[in-house]
């Protein structure tokens, strides 16, 4: 799976007095990138939910942070999904501020989040079978 980028900006509602994101908006940013992977993908969180009958919920989230971003900032976040069983896959997530790969850039932070498939009704785990690529 290649790895999808995301860029994002960072604004006055991130961050905390000082001018520094706040820990858990750095969440948020994960979550949105993944959520447009899908979309990238062809599918959206809604759809699958209304039509299919499943949903995505987080299981465990390992973070380090490395550098604060700061307000105003161009940030790119980055998934690599990496399928893990039946039901859970494990998304790979970067937060850089500038463009990965290219000079100037700093990595602020790295992400392992683990997903699990559940039908939508039932909240039980389900196969993920056809829902991911």
């Amino acid at each position: 799976m290649s790895e999808f980028l995301w860029p994002v900006r960072v604004y006055w509602e991130d961050t905390d007095a000082g001018g520094v994101v706040y820990y858990a908006n750095y969440l948020r940013f994960l979550e949105r990138c993944r959520t447009e992977w899908l979309r990238s993908q062809g599918l959206s969180q809604q759809e699958l939910a209304s039509v299919r009958g499943v949903q995505f919920m987080v299981l465990e989230v390992k973070v380090a942070y490395l550098a604060p971003a700061r307000l105003d900032d161009s940030l790119v976040v980055t998934c690599a999904m990496r399928p893990e069983g039946r039901t859970t896959v494990r998304f790979a997530q970067q937060i850089w501020r500038g463009n990965p790969g290219e000079s100037g850039t700093e990595l602020l932070l790295e992400a392992e989040v683990r997903v699990v498939c559940v039908d939508a009704k039932t909240l039980r785990p389900r196969r993920i079978g056809e829902y991911l690529p």
